[in-house]
């Protein structure tokens, strides 16, 4: 007499409840100390995430160490050398400490290329996310929108449009995003096509969820890493965008200042012996755009999961 067959044992994997909420949470912030050690890592990252905040400091504390008078001209005082009768860089055609002309024109380049970059990555990030996960005629639509933007030279958009309106900080955070958000939505719209087809976005939609909330709570949370790493770059690529146009007149007028505007006037001095009108502007300004380029990378590899895995 044969015995009953007993039923096979799943194995104690299936008994295995879900994790705890405690849980979920360790496994989150391991993978976030390791996505810092990634970071930190990267000694160029460090040395751009330092010079970052050295030039935010410059730019919005240094004019409480160092007050000057960035309104009114003093003709008796132009031309002064760095060093000479308290003017530590010198001053500049008008009398302008050259120091306190940095520190200003360094909050209106750092307010700029912030506001404009991270304006330009969340309306790309809206855009390429709703493309690529409604998909079909709508995502065909929207792209040939980016497609035919981006045919465009952005710089000689900027300058069409800066030539129209008087340059203010508001008008050219608006201009420089307007047309900025173009390379973040591609970039999104990619995430959001290898996305729509996962488990968890299946089931969602399974249980009636729509669109708006596919967008909101699955598609843009899970492509964080691609926006963040991008914010930088756009954040780069505006400050660029801002020494371009104040470099061609294009900027705000005086007497507000930025760096872009600073080497264009100090470029009139290029033959003459006032060094310091030309280097010190075109120094900040490489430096800054570098630091931000150094931080994405540093970004890029902590938000990279075979790095956070490995």
């Amino acid at each position: 007499m044969t015995s009953p067959i007993a039923p096979s044992d799943p194995g104690p994997e299936a008994h295995e409840p879900p994790p705890a909420p405690h849980l979920r949470r360790r496994r989150r912030s391991s993978l976030g100390r390791q996505g810092v050690e990634v970071f930190v890592e990267n000694r160029l990252a460090v040395v751009g995430l330092l010079l970052i905040v050295g030039l935010v400091s410059f730019s919005f504390l240094g004019p409480l160490l160092h007050q000057t008078d960035q309104v009114h001209t003093d003709l008796a005082n132009a031309y002064v050398a760095p060093g000479i009768a308290g003017y530590i860089l010198g001053s500049d055609g008008v009398g302008y400490d050259q120091l306190g002309r940095l520190m200003l024109g360094g909050q209106t380049s750092l307010i700029v290329g912030l506001s404009a970059g991270l304006l330009a990555t969340a309306i790309g990030t809206v855009w390429g996310a709703t493309a690529g996960f409604v998909g079909g005629w709508v995502d065909a639509v929207m792209m040939r929108v980016v497609d035919s933007l981006m045919s465009i030279p952005a710089l000689f958009l900027f300058m069409l449009i800066a030539t129209i309106v008087t340059p203010t900080v508001p008008i050219l955070v608006l201009i420089i995003a307007a047309f900025a958000w173009l390379n973040p939505a591609r970039m999104v719209r990619g995430d959001a096509i290898a996305l729509r087809s996962r488990d968890f976005i299946v089931a969602m939609r399974g249980m009636g969820g729509g669109p708006a909330r596919a967008v909101r709570k699955h598609i843009v949370r899970n492509a964080i890493g691609t926006v963040i790493v991008n914010a930088t770059f756009q954040i780069a690529d505006a400050i660029l965008y801002v020494a371009y146009l104040s470099f061609l007149g294009l900027g705000v007028p005086p007497p507000a200042a930025n760096w872009g505007g600073m080497l264009s006037s100090g470029l009139s001095e290029i033959y003459s012996e006032h060094w310091w009108l030309i280097y010190p502007p075109g120094i900040l300004i490489i430096v800054l755009v570098l630091a931000f380029n150094f931080v994405g990378d540093g970004l890029r590899d902590a938000f990279e999961v075979r790095l956070r895995k490995r």
